[in-house]
């Protein structure tokens, strides 16, 4: 098992199950979300439809990293058969932060000592070094928590608009 601090955080995965078995360590924020990003999309991609993701050692987490979470969950509703995604081991905290942006009506929020014994492999990151995510994800990430839930629009217009905008600086200079 790796432990890390908040300054290095790690997801573990086991992707040769079903459900899709995911641990975090550490702060899943837009510092290190990229990855993850990256994992649902392929897994989904592939056909994985049930995902399971273990906070027990989860520290935080940001608007970023709960928009990933929105943005993989609408994408699974859509398949057919639906697809999910289970949080257990969430903590006070976490759930809250959970609730306030709606996602426990769109997920599964697991109040059981669910069991999480399996084979984990740290998720490498192929982006950059600390695959930080970059504008684009982080304007998605923030749609996707809108989509989720409308009235999370009135918590991150700011930021949405702030980001379009400097999207768009980057265009016109290209």
């Amino acid at each position: 098992l790796v432990m890390t601090t908040d300054s290095a955080p790690v997801y573990l995965v086991n992707a040769y199950m079903d459900p899709i078995l995911l641990k975090i360590q550490g702060r899943a924020n837009y510092l290190n979300c990229t990855a993850l990003r990256k994992l649902f999309k392929t897994l989904i991609d592939r056909g994985s439809h049930h995902f399971v993701i273990d906070f027990s050692q989860c520290s935080g987490m940001d608007s970023t990293f709960l928009g990933i979470l929105a943005g993989s969950i609408l994408e699974l509703r859509k398949k057919n058969p639906p697809g999910s995604i289970t949080l257990c081991h969430l903590g006070t905290r976490n759930l809250e932060l959970i609730r306030n942006v709606g996602l426990h009506r769109l997920l599964t929020v697991e109040s059981g000592d669910f069991p999480m014994s399996f084979d984990f492999r740290e998720l490498e990151d192929v982006q950059s070094e600390q695959g930080k995510a970059d504008s684009y994800l982080i304007l998605e990430a923030h749609q996707s928590l809108v989509e989720a839930d409308s009235s999370n629009l009135n918590k991150f217009q700011d930021v949405i608009s702030f980001l379009k905008k400097e999207l768009e600086g980057e265009s016109s200079e290209a």
